[in-house]
């Protein structure tokens, strides 16, 4: 049920973003259209976004380890670490 009423919107969004390519160069009239809008400082908001997300991460998961082992829900072995 979900599936079905999920499908024709999802055909639809994706025909709303098809219209939104631009094709033309020249307008009607013959003039040459404007640039298209580019984001200012792209890559830089990518990068922030992703680093952000990384570190974040990289804590939350920090925090649950020790969670496990403070609990002794989850305590490495040391055994595996010999190199004798």
């Amino acid at each position: 049920m979900v599936l079905s009423r999920l499908v024709p919107l999802l055909q639809r969004q994706q025909f709303a973003l098809h219209n939104q390519v631009r094709t033309a160069v020249y307008t009607k009239h013959g003039k040459i259209q404007s640039e298209p809008y580019r984001a200012s400082m792209g890559i830089l908001k990518v990068l922030v976004t992703v680093i952000s997300g990384l570190l974040i991460g990289a804590a939350i998961s920090k925090n649950i380890a020790n969670f496990l082992e403070e609990n002794d829900l989850f305590v490495p072995s040391d055994d595996d670490d010999d190199d004798d």
